[in-house]
């Protein structure tokens, strides 16, 4: 019976492992057309162009497995 809390535990801590960084996306401005490489959405003058990246310069696209 000691067993069962022990492995609940371990499993709970074991996904955190598998878990990888947020990928980068380029956002376009919607008034000048300026391009940002941002983890997040920048609010909502700022639509999505290209992505996702690997690097925060927004040069390694993601392999699409």
């Amino acid at each position: 019976m000691k067993k069962i809390p022990t492995l609940i535990v371990l499993s709970l801590c074991c996904g955190g492992l598998v878990a990888g960084p947020a990928p980068w996306w380029k956002w376009r401005s919607k008034i000048d057309g300026a391009l940002v490489c941002s983890q997040t959405p920048l609010g909502p003058g700022w639509v999505q162009a290209y992505g996702p990246y690997k690097d925060s310069r927004c040069e390694k696209p993601v392999n699409a497995k």
